[in-house]
């Protein structure tokens, strides 16, 4: 494994009635779905060249590799769609 990845933020973790925007869905660029969920626990930052809000991966979603990643605060509407990066805890 390596010690760096880049995702992309999907969407927002929702609800029926209400929306988190400190809980993320993000999807690991090139990774297969077994090796996605091995990287729970790592740091992730927004944006990918100055990460300014930083938080962690709390658990996996669903089968397809998704991932659910808790910031500190909450993401934008910008960072949709956009890259994020994902770094080992040191």
């Amino acid at each position: 494994m390596r010690d760096e990845y880049e995702a992309v933020v999907l969407n927002y973790r929702l609800g029926y009635k209400s929306q988190r925007a400190r809980e993320c869905l993000i999807k690991v660029l090139g990774v297969d779905a077994s090796i996605s969920r091995k990287l729970i626990g790592w740091k992730v930052g927004w944006p990918v060249d100055n990460p300014r809000i930083v938080g962690r991966i709390s658990r996996h979603h669903g089968r397809t590799g998704t991932l659910r990643a808790r910031f500190r605060k909450g993401l934008p509407g910008q960072a949709i769609g956009d890259r994020v990066k994902i770094i080992r805890n040191s």
